[in-house]
């Protein structure tokens, strides 16, 4: 089976009026990117100020041609009927283009300030368990009728029906086992996060960032999807650094990190660095799509200059 085409995003996290919300959604195109993308927050800290997610995208998607997508929405913050009718809205008035990003949620202080229960981990992942259930019922041919721990649907028509069919491409987001199993069993697209919020904060370690982590994290999706691993998009969100001095550049990021224990190697060897020259960058994700089958990289729009000739090279776009 040939390798997955890459494919690369921009994920925003920059954003004000109308004009320069539109500038930047151009801006992402022209650079040879294939998807914009924004998260799902409504407290400042720590991504900055957010438009309403999907609102935004619809206006994005109107001034260009680009695909639009979440990265992610906090399933506990919509009713999954709500989400289903929003979603295939977008799908029908983006003709097409949207690709719905869906998390368990993770962010303890804003459930907090918006006075929402922050449920134990296990909860909010077997919710959203039953949100993808009727996301795909809902965006069928044929009424859903469901009950589940969470929810209950009485025999319900969705409309509108999504144009992708049998529905959007689908990405959740995920770290720990259970959740890149539910990836593994329901997603279209796998988002591979390298800290851990399980806790309500996040957790960033080093060593969970490196191949052998990531390996171990693979096996198990692998494991869970079992036939349907080959159809399986797998992605990450990446950030560049160009140097045309490798290794200086990598002790760098582990200094401005406070990496204290970790070296430039180990450094080099976590597949969501993209370090170095053009030509290095490039020559690490073939290597990387190799090893792992990282096809489908994001970077923030603070970097999409950064990484945008190396989106050129492997799109053919040079």
């Amino acid at each position: 089976m040939p390798p997955r085409p890459f494919r690369f995003g921009v994920l925003c996290e920059q954003m004000d009026t109308q004009r320069n919300w539109v500038s930047k959604a151009r801006q992402i195109e022209d650079a040879g990117y294939a998807i914009l993308l924004i998260r799902d927050h409504f407290v400042r800290e720590p991504f900055g100020d957010q438009f309403a997610p999907l609102l935004a995208l619809l206006s994005a998607a109107d001034a260009t041609t680009l695909r639009v997508g979440t990265l992610v929405l906090d399933n506990d913050y919509r009713h999954p009927v709500l989400l289903a009718k929003e979603a295939a809205t977008l799908d029908v008035l983006s003709q097409g283009r949207f690709e719905l990003g869906l998390g368990a949620g993770w962010a303890k202080h804003e459930y907090e300030q918006a006075g929402l229960p922050f449920d134990a981990p296990g909860v909010r992942v077997s919710r959203l368990e039953e949100t993808l259930q009727i996301l795909k019922g809902l965006w069928a041919s044929h009424p859903l009728a469901f009950s589940g721990t969470h929810y209950t649907l009485a025999s319900l028509e969705g409309f509108p029906k999504p144009i992708q069919q049998p529905h959007p491409p689908i990405l959740v987001g995920a770290s720990g086992k259970r959740m890149l199993a539910l990836a593994a069993r329901e997603a279209t697209i796998i988002g591979f996060l390298t800290s851990d919020y399980s806790t309500g904060v996040e957790v960033d370690d080093p060593l969970q960032r490196v191949g052998t982590a990531i390996a171990q994290k693979m096996s198990w999706v692998r494991q869970a999807a079992g036939e349907r691993f080959r159809d399986l998009e797998l992605s990450l969100v990446a950030t560049p650094v160009h140097s045309e001095d490798q290794q200086r550049a990598a002790e760098q990021v582990a200094v401005a990190r406070g990496w204290s224990s970790i070296s430039a190697e180990q450094v080099l060897d976590m597949p969501s660095l993209v370090i170095g020259s053009v030509e290095q960058m490039v020559e690490q994700l073939y290597q990387r799509r190799e090893r792992f089958g990282f096809s489908y990289y994001l970077v923030t729009d603070q970097h999409l200059q950064t990484l945008a000739p190396v989106v050129a090279r492997l799109t053919g776009k040079v």
